[in-house]
């Protein structure tokens, strides 16, 4: 296949569109006093737009991203967009990064310096990594889709042909989210040289197995509990109707804002505040910018699709043979016996902090979970 350098240079003309939609923004009315408890308020969100119109530099963040090598390729015909940020330590471990929905390759930008080059950061030389770190299909710069059926096994096989043609003959993955269904396929798929599965932000389901909800602590039913509470009416407009959905979010900045800043504001902590509490609000305009700049609201959400409604579910996938690590924050709803009953679980942390977007709220709990497990006896 053909790797060539790529950097991202959106045309000015797409900026001005931008500005040019989010001056001309309708806004609606809402009820009075009901907070964000149905939706993103008017008043939060406004503001938040303004901030992207007059203050927020794409520029700049974009200049912050093409500080690291981008390269492009094509894989069974899917177009793949990825960094690959080599360490200056010769025997670093080659480790794949995974982002998920709604996110990007610049969810791991706080983490590259101290994986990539441990010893500019305090850290251990023999802990170092060198990064491959992709664009999902459908996701960004690496579109457009290939086609249906471009499931996690898919993508799995996308990335097992990548880490083959860039040379590496042991590797490690790590995802969350999305990345988290797509990593273990990764060690399914390529055991013999995928030395270790780590992920965060996972999700296990009961398959209806006799005595599965037995034994269950008070924890891991408070987990379950939440995520049946879950309030997924996201998840089900991508997985049942991804492309109706897409028009919205296609033609409308701000529409794509609030689409995305409510994940933010669900999925980190404390669940009282407000995204930015978390998470560098620029950072999170940097990803809704790519979506809004790449078009890649519709092809984003399909992945959804084929996980959930283009297949027929039943029994039990094969468990994982790879050494796995399962990184819980106080956010997540994993349950570890379901976990343990699909994956070779080697290492489970809890920490009892952070939410599910942990590489851009606390890099360094991630970072210090990711350097414990993929240690010497996993090297």
């Amino acid at each position: 296949m053909s790797i060539r350098p790529f950097r991202i240079e959106i045309p000015q003309e797409q900026l001005d569109d931008l500005a040019a939609r989010l001056d001309a923004t309708r806004w609606p009315d809402e009820l009075p006093g009901v907070g964000w408890s149905r939706g993103v308020p008017v008043g939060y969100l406004r503001e938040l737009a303004g901030h992207w119109r007059t203050r927020y530099d794409w520029r700049a963040h974009e200049a912050e991203i093409n500080e690291h090598p981008q390269y492009l390729t094509a894989i069974d015909g899917q177009n793949v967009h990825f960094l690959h940020v080599r360490s200056p330590e010769p025997d670093a471990t080659p480790l794949l990064l995974l982002h998920g929905w709604p996110g990007a390759v610049t969810d791991f930008l706080d983490v590259i310096g101290p994986l990539s080059d441990p010893c500019a950061h305090g850290g251990d030389p023999s802990a170092a990594f060198h990064l491959v770190i992709p664009s999902l299909p459908g996701f960004g710069f690496s579109t457009p889709l290939a086609g249906p059926g471009m499931n996690a096994a898919r993508m799995a096989g996308v990335f097992v042909r990548l880490m083959a043609e860039l040379g590496y003959d042991r590797y490690g993955a790590h995802g969350y989210d999305t990345g988290s269904w797509v990593a273990p396929e990764i060690g399914r798929q390529d055991p013999e040289r995928v030395i270790g599965v780590h992920m965060n932000g996972m999700i296990t389901f009961p398959v209806g197995a006799e005595g599965e909800m037995d034994g269950l602590s008070a924890d891991e039913q408070a987990r379950w509990a939440r995520m049946q509470d879950f309030n997924d009416g996201y998840l089900q407009c991508n997985s049942k109707r991804p492309q109706t959905v897409t028009y919205g979010l296609h033609d409308s900045p701000v529409g794509q804002l609030a689409w995305i800043m409510e994940k933010f504001k669900e999925l980190t902590l404390p669940e009282d505040g407000l995204p930015e509490d978390a998470i560098d609000r620029d950072r999170m305009l940097t990803d809704v910018s790519i979506y809004w700049l790449t078009g890649t609201a519709g092809p984003a959400a399909q992945i959804y699709y084929e996980e959930l409604s283009a297949v027929e579910w039943g029994g039990v996938s094969e468990r994982g043979k790879v050494p796995t690590g399962v990184l819980v924050t106080a956010h997540d709803v994993t349950v570890r016996p379901w976990a343990e009953r699909d994956h070779n679980v080697v290492r489970w942390t809890e920490l009892g902090e952070g939410g599910h977007f942990l590489s851009m709220e606390r890099p360094e709990l991630l970072v210090n979970d990711l350097r414990a497990f993929f240690s010497a006896s996993l090297r």
